[in-house]
């Protein structure tokens, strides 16, 4: 009998850890969306202040982040979207080597915007665990 109860509970500790996991994915993506914005804009500041080595750390971040991104995607349930999302992270890391090359506030602008509409789409995600019910 008590190792049916063992095994209940760990059931439920384990379908609770992934209910967290997947909770977490989306937050995940949320927080490197929003590094991503975060270091467009300090590269941007530091276009303008002239400071080319922070600039090239700060769109190297960026880079790193996009390919994160990219990398997470799930082509198998993502489908179209996840290949549509494929194609603008490529183009996306193709912008910020340009930006890095030749200064160009615009492209980051452009990137920027681009970033921060997909990013705005995580915001509406709802997370699939009611975070409230864990304290139960």
């Amino acid at each position: 009998m008590r190792m049916g109860k063992r095994a209940v509970e760990a059931y439920g500790t384990v379908k609770l850890q992934a209910e967290v996991a997947e909770n977490d994915r989306v937050g995940l993506i949320r927080m490197m969306f929003d590094a991503l914005i975060d270091s467009l804009v300090v590269a941007h500041g530091q276009i303008e202040r002239r400071d080319l080595a922070g600039k090239s750390a700060s769109l190297s971040r960026a880079s790193r982040i996009v390919l994160g991104l990219q990398s997470a995607l799930d082509f198998e349930k993502g489908g179209e979207l996840a290949r549509n999302l494929d194609e603008l992270y490529g183009y996306v890391n193709r912008r910020l080597v340009q930006a890095n090359a030749s200064n160009d506030l615009g492209v980051i602008a452009e990137v920027k915007g681009l970033m921060a509409e997909i990013r705005d789409a995580w915001a509406t995600i709802q997370p699939p665990v009611d975070v409230s019910k864990l304290a139960a």
